[in-house]
């Protein structure tokens, strides 16, 4: 195999299993207890962490959540990424509001299609991932559709009119 890294410190684990001596028998005692203990059935004991990214309680969970500073790409997928870019979001709503001096009550006073809840809209569309269902609900703005429709229309050029001759 080679020379094992001089970091690498087995003679804990080995004396945690009470086996004194890294040698190749003391390594063949070790490997035959842990093949045994994985044959013992212990899903029960790993459950909370089997399912999931992170241990731990709510709150530190969501303080990782907010320091998840990376956007998803393509290859990311499952419940723990949309659990990051909602957190994403939320950050850039709660930013969102504080650059336009709304409070999270003062958001569902102003029209579901006001201009600056459409760039808003518009600003969670082109950094996160979130549906637009997701940013129609949480920016009081009606509809997927009617917000597709907000963003579809205020993305084109106003045309000018111009008379026939």
């Amino acid at each position: 195999m080679g020379i094992r890294p001089g970091w690498l410190r087995v003679d804990r684990r080995l004396g945690e299993w009470g086996i004194p001596k890294d040698s190749p028998a003391g390594r063949r005692i070790f490997t035959e207890r842990m093949e045994r203990r994985r044959g013992e059935g212990l899903a029960g004991e790993f459950k909370p962490i089997a399912g999931g990214w992170c241990v731990g309680g709510a709150e530190f969970r969501q303080e990782l959540l907010e320091q998840v500073a990376t956007p998803s790409g393509p290859s990311h997928c499952g419940a723990s990424v949309q659990e990051g870019e909602q957190a994403r979001a939320e950050r850039l709503v709660t930013a969102g509001l504080k650059r336009l001096g709304w409070s999270e009550a003062e958001l569902k006073t102003w029209r579901k299609g006001d201009r600056r809840k459409v760039a808003l809209a518009r600003e969670l569309r082109g950094q996160t991932t979130m549906p637009l269902a997701w940013i129609a609900e949480r920016l009081s703005m009606g509809s997927r559709g009617y917000l597709a429709w907000l963003l579809g229309s205020a993305r084109k050029p106003k045309e000018k009119l111009v008379a026939q001759r």
